[in-house]
């Protein structure tokens, strides 16, 4: 509990700027969780490249398995029509399906960690503007009273960036994954084009 009171004595002199930048950083690291998650799921779950010729090739084998060659597969297997050349480009539209759901959510994730400074800014704004308030009403002998916007000011700008930061860095983090993870999509399709 006297951490939940130390973090609001901490933010509570942001003032309301401070609530769009809490929300903003929930939202940003449960849609970086949802995707860490997801990737792993695909990852730990999957066919290697050998089993996926082998079942394409009509060996017995479950596929309840729910990787991403693992779903590549089983897409294809009810899809498939026999005709060679067809088949070719209904593994590659198989294959294409999977993209969108590699790439879900890292443009939000990436506008989030861009958007959490400007916030930021606004409340340092806001916080020159109440300072320069102060300055209007009891000119600049009044330092306790000046003190209020500043910290505003302040608190803000660290606040937008220590979202921004981890964010950036995690949206870079998770493209990385997505292009490792393409590039094995990509080998499969031109594995299993061989054996179609």
């Amino acid at each position: 509990m006297d951490l939940v009171a130390d973090a609001y004595e901490y933010l509570r002199p942001g003032g309301p700027v401070m609530i769009p930048i809490i929300v903003t950083s929930v939202w940003m690291w449960a849609l970086i969780v949802e995707r860490m998650l997801y990737y792993h799921r695909i990852n730990r779950d999957d066919l290697n490249l050998k089993q996926a010729v082998g079942i394409l090739c009509g060996r017995p084998s479950s596929l309840t398995r729910k990787g991403l060659r693992s779903r590549v597969v089983v897409s294809f297997l009810k899809e498939r029509t026999g005709n060679r050349k067809l088949d070719k480009r209904v593994l590659d539209l198989c294959a294409m399906r999977q993209r969108p759901l590699l790439r879900r959510y890292l443009a939000v994730i990436a506008a989030l960690a861009a958007v959490a400074p400007l916030f930021g800014l606004l409340g340092t704004v806001t916080g020159m503007v109440t300072t320069f308030d102060v300055i209007a009403l009891f000119g600049t002998g009044n330092a306790k009273a000046m003190a209020g916007g500043i910290s505003e000011a302040l608190i803000t700008t660290q606040s937008g960036l220590l979202v921004a930061i981890p964010g950036l860095f995690m949206s870079a983090f998770l493209m990385r994954r997505v292009t490792r993870l393409e590039e094995r999509l990509v080998e499969m399709v031109v594995t299993l084009k061989r054996y179609v």
